[in-house]
């Protein structure tokens, strides 16, 4: 019987030895592209075709710490992020095609709608829509300290939840308003206002 047994158990095929290398491969490069962006801690929370758009794309994050999430970490699960990033891959390069810092900006700008100030940490929800793509909202971690990019004034001490997601018509990640009905602008720049003295 210990034969028999013996017998039924297979060498892989030459070919499966290959795909687990190849898929190998592309998990190290994966990998790698994620901490040249944001270092050895970045966590790859989300990874393919995320907007949609035939790209292949990584949802990247540093996290707060691993102890503090609210919740799994998974899709639809808030985490607590310091910096978040999309990069896409174009023709064999890698870019960036959002971030998550101290702003929430694209290469086009700042996202209309979002906070600028002092907002370090950010609370993220993500979740991957079959007909929409990846959406995420980002909501301050200390609402207090969050300015409208486009006015300068307060958001509010209610957490305002930022909804991002991929744009087909503009080609790429922008806000939604409020009503989510339609995408906002980017602010090119980030300026403080100035007062004249006299």
């Amino acid at each position: 019987m210990a034969l028999s047994l013996a017998g039924c158990h297979s060498k892989p095929s030459p070919a499966d030895v290959k795909a687990a290398a190849e898929r190998a491969d592309i998990a190290d490069d994966a990998r790698g592209v994620a901490e040249a962006a944001l270092g050895k801690q970045a966590e790859i929370l989300a990874r393919g075709d995320l907007a949609l758009n035939g790209r292949e794309q990584l949802l990247v994050v540093n996290r707060i710490s691993k102890q503090l999430t609210s919740g799994g970490g998974g899709a639809n699960s808030p985490i607590l992020v310091t910096r978040a990033a999309v990069l896409e891959q174009n023709g064999g390069k890698w870019s960036e095609v959002l971030l998550c810092d101290e702003h929430l900006k694209n290469p086009n700008g700042y996202l209309g709608g979002s906070p600028v100030g002092r907002t370090n940490d950010w609370q993220l929800e993500f979740s991957q829509d079959a007909k929409d793509g990846l959406e995420m909202k980002f909501s301050p971690a200390d609402p207090s300290d969050a300015l409208n990019a486009q006015t300068g004034e307060p958001v509010g001490l209610k957490k305002v939840k930022f909804e991002v997601r991929w744009n087909k018509n503009a080609k790429r990640y922008q806000s939604f308003d409020q009503s989510h009905e339609r995408y906002l602008s980017e602010v090119p720049s980030l300026e403080t206002p100035q007062s004249i003295l006299k």
